[in-house]
């Protein structure tokens, strides 16, 4: 799967300018097996729709979805190994090749494993195909400039879960208060029987 690697270009200084620079000489590896990616994509690293607790480490936006008709590809920030950066981000671009619409099926398949994608097409790794073109293209950008992302602090507040606890009453009745409200005023009288409700 040879194709001529294009080597005028500097190597990249941030994670994005690589994740472009790798997606451009991917390019040419897609085109050296027919198929033609979209012009219009964005690479940047970021997490999938479903935020930090998703378990996707990439996704590809339609550009239907974009201001200015742009593919819009994310990768997860706690990927930081080349390797693994590329395999992702092909896939992503395979799917911006097929086609939002194809999902994981036969046309974005046949994309994927003409790239040297293997396994699952739910979830691909880069088989010894892929690495025949790809190995040139990270030696040549260098190391991927990213420090994996790890764990859940942010300046984001987290929300703050109280326990509530249950009080009942012998006919079946029962409320939730916080524990609080149960030390400080005590438990409410039940409304049917009006006799003092108990913390179960």
């Amino acid at each position: 799967m040879a194709y001529l690697m294009d080597t005028t270009t500097t190597q990249p200084q941030t994670r994005e300018a690589w994740l472009q620079a790798f997606t451009a000489q991917a390019a040419q590896a897609f085109a050296a097996q027919g198929y033609d990616l979209p012009t219009n994509v964005r690479v940047g690293v970021g997490f999938t729709s479903k935020g930090a607790r998703g378990k996707a480490i990439g996704q590809c936006w339609s550009n239907e979805c974009s201001a200015d008709n742009t593919f819009e590809i994310f990768i997860v920030p706690s990927l930081d190994q080349a390797e693994r950066v590329a395999d992702v981000l092909t896939h992503e671009l395979c799917h911006a090749q097929a086609g939002l619409a194809a999902g994981h099926g036969k046309a974005f398949g046949k994309v994927a494993r003409a790239m040297g994608l293997e396994g699952k097409l739910t979830a691909t790794t880069g088989g010894e195909a892929f690495k025949l073109w790809s190995d040139p293209i990270l030696a040549f950008l260098g190391p991927y400039p990213h420090a994996k992302l790890t764990g859940r602090d942010s300046s984001v507040k987290k929300t703050q879960t109280t326990r509530m606890l249950k009080v009942a009453c012998e006919c079946g009745y029962q409320v939730r208060m916080t524990r609080k409200w149960l030390d400080d005023i005590g438990a409410p009288d039940c409304p049917a029987c009006l006799v003092t409700m108990t913390c179960e």
